[in-house]
């Protein structure tokens, strides 16, 4: 359990020994306060956080978004009430084996699955968000990187004396402003797992679309492409379900009631602004993979092209040399027939004379097919 409260350019880490003694009891004067859980406490906690939100803001969570919170199996989803938005957002899991409290005990063992290994590491978890007006809880998977990668850089942005203490200034600096722009800033964090995906995503894949087109290699992995084809697919749609629950979002900002304060129009235009940021990288994630997809099936038709261009060279080649042995064939039974009297059967030079027109035939039928590329390598 990480408890912050966040007002101007000020963090205070609240401490967590105790879950019952350690949540707050009141709302900071200025500010608001993040608390951020791992969905294994959140379960076993939830009386005391529902009471601690009911406290904090006259209001708790709904009991079936509680239960989304702690499913770990939900896609990317939005819902809101009259009271708080609620945001479930799948990010990179850092393993291919999840978290006990948030898979099936089916995914405890891990299995080697074929493929290229940037593919295998494709495994995502949900992360869930309650905002509120001053309060954002968030409920993560065990040890969750982002959580603690982004509570550091909080504390990291506090530590230079020498900014200013105004809003404009803390939120320059990466202090966020309100619970709803934290939300979005863990949420771009997220997103840019994905595009840092990307690079080593492109470079495993054109190793498999090399070793593909490769001439001389003989393709034999066809159950690791389809595993790649599988989590391309799985990629996309999780980036589809991402896309769909910022855009729900993003539709709900016009509804929002704000002051003709400067501030407050200004903060609100903010969170626009990175909402909409933070559907251009899951734009652009979708379009990379799905460029990927048709980069890996252009592939495989070319591969199968191909290793159709090299069996009609085959058939061609073992034409031409059928043809060219045809008329000594031919030759050869007219000279092996039962009959008493045969030209030159009995001429002690003919013999040589049959082999060298034979030989003739064979020479100059062989270089018609060549010059007319009969024998000639198409794949060169």
């Amino acid at each position: 359990m990480r408890v912050f409260s966040i007002a101007g350019s000020q963090v205070q880490a609240w401490p967590s020994q105790d879950p019952d003694t350690s949540l707050p009891r009141a709302l900071p004067e200025q500010g608001f306060l993040w608390l951020a859980f791992s969905r294994e406490h959140f379960e076993r906690h939830v009386p005391a956080i529902q009471a601690c939100l009911h406290q904090l803001t006259g209001q708790s969570l709904v009991d079936l978004h509680v239960s989304d919170l702690l499913n770990g199996q939900l896609p990317s989803r939005y819902d809101f009430t009259s009271h708080y938005d609620l945001l479930v957002f799948r990010r990179l899991a850092q393993s291919t084996v999840a978290s006990r409290h948030s898979e099936p005990k089916a995914a405890h063992t891990p299995s080697k699955r074929p493929g290229p290994p940037i593919l295998q590491r494709i495994d995502t978890s949900p992360v869930g968000f309650a905002v509120f007006d001053k309060v954002l809880l968030s409920v993560h998977p065990d040890d969750c990187a982002v959580r603690e990668a982004y509570a550091s850089r909080l504390l990291n942005a506090t530590g230079d004396k020498s900014q200013a203490t105004d809003s404009r200034s803390a939120g320059a600096r990466g202090i966020p402003l309100s619970p709803a722009d934290m939300m979005l800033r863990i949420v771009s964090q997220m997103v840019d797992a994905y595009l840092d995906l990307r690079r080593e995503l492109s470079r495993q894949l054109d190793h498999w679309q090399a070793e593909l087109l490769h001439p001389g290699a003989r393709f034999r992995r066809w159950d690791a492409l389809l595993q790649a084809r599988l989590a391309l697919h799985q990629l996309e749609d999780l980036c589809d379900d991402q896309h769909t629950a910022m855009l729900n979002w993003n539709e709900t900002l016009d509804d929002w009631v704000v002051s003709d304060d400067p501030t407050a129009l200004r903060e609100h235009e903010l969170l626009r602004v990175r909402c909409r940021d933070v559907l251009e990288h899951i734009d652009r994630v979708v379009h990379h993979v799905r460029r990927l997809e048709h980069n890996t099936e252009t592939a495989v038709q070319m591969h199968f092209n191909a290793q159709g261009n090299r069996t009609n060279d085959i058939m061609r080649t073992l034409t031409a040399l059928t043809a060219i042995f045809l008329p000594l064939n031919l030759i050869a039974a007219v000279f092996g027939m039962n009959f008493e009297f045969i030209p030159w059967l009995h001429t002690a030079s003919a013999f040589w004379w049959t082999l060298g027109g034979m030989g003739a035939i064979a020479t100059t039928m062989g270089l018609v097919f060549w010059r007319k590329r009969y024998l000639a390598r198409t794949g060169d």
